[in-house]
């Protein structure tokens, strides 16, 4: 099998960042079918240090998006390129929603006694995307959402242990519509044979 007909291949360079969202529920069933293929990423020492939160109430996510607005916009602070700029402007407006309106959150959680967790819990990650695009399901890594590790009440609310982290809160949906291709700059390369 070439790599111009390999379905993996093909399914990693047509996967996208998703930020428009339909209204349509992501169902339990495919929701656990994402998840199972994040949990067969590898793990250094084969620790599989991950946790999920599943989030489908729009309001505590309205919650989180509040809560984490404020924090990004002063990380962002001084940031001159035209993308943070025009980011900061979308943060600052009342309605914006870091998490796109999708109808679901998962927040993968890695553990802090693992040595390997933040590199383990990413290709968890990214088997999720993966899946999910190969099952018409859109996604988006919102890395803003990290900010919800500093709010306790928030934690606690949604059963996140001190044990854990937030790596990666990923949300998914169904894409309102399809985003087109991204040129992608040539790779630098040093081959040592």
């Amino acid at each position: 099998m070439g790599v111009e007909k390999n379905s993996v291949i093909e399914n990693i360079k047509t996967r996208r960042s998703i930020s428009e969202y339909t209204d349509k529920e992501v169902s339990d069933e495919d929701i656990k079918k994402i998840i199972d293929a994040g949990v067969h990423a590898p793990s250094g020492f084969d620790s599989q240090p991950w946790f999920f939160v599943v989030i489908q109430n729009r309001e505590m996510m309205k919650r989180m998006s509040d809560y984490c607005k404020p924090r990004l916009l002063t990380q962002l602070g001084e940031a001159t390129n035209d993308a943070a700029i025009a980011f900061k402007k979308e943060l600052a407006k009342e309605d914006f929603d870091i998490f796109y309106n999708a109808p679901l959150l998962v927040i993968v959680l890695g553990s802090n006694a693992g040595f390997t967790t933040d590199y383990d819990c990413s290709m968890c990650a990214q088997n999720m995307m993966l899946a999910a695009h190969s099952m018409g399901i859109g996604s988006c890594w919102v890395g803003t959402a990290c900010f919800i590790q500093d709010n306790l009440e928030l934690l606690e609310e949604l059963g996140i242990t001190p044990d854990y982290r937030v790596i990666a809160p990923i949300v998914f949906g169904y894409p309102l519509a399809e985003p087109g291709e991204i040129p992608k700059k040539e790779p630098e390369i040093v081959w040592v044979n």
